[in-house]
């Protein structure tokens, strides 16, 4: 059984995040604020996987 790791606060690191805009990645901080409202708007999702079938019917 694994036990939680605690930090303080002074020991915590930023995490830099990085999304891919127009084409090509970027760190969200060095978005414009209209860009970075829209990042926090985004809802995530995740994708099921396909059915395979037999190409018959």
């Amino acid at each position: 059984m694994q036990t939680a790791i605690e930090l303080k606060e002074e020991e915590r690191t930023r995490c830099e995040v990085w999304t891919r805009v127009m084409g090509y990645h970027r760190p969200v901080s060095a978005f414009n604020p209209g860009k970075q409202s829209e990042h926090t708007d985004r809802r995530c999702f995740e994708e099921s996987q396909a059915q395979l079938h037999s190409g018959q019917g």
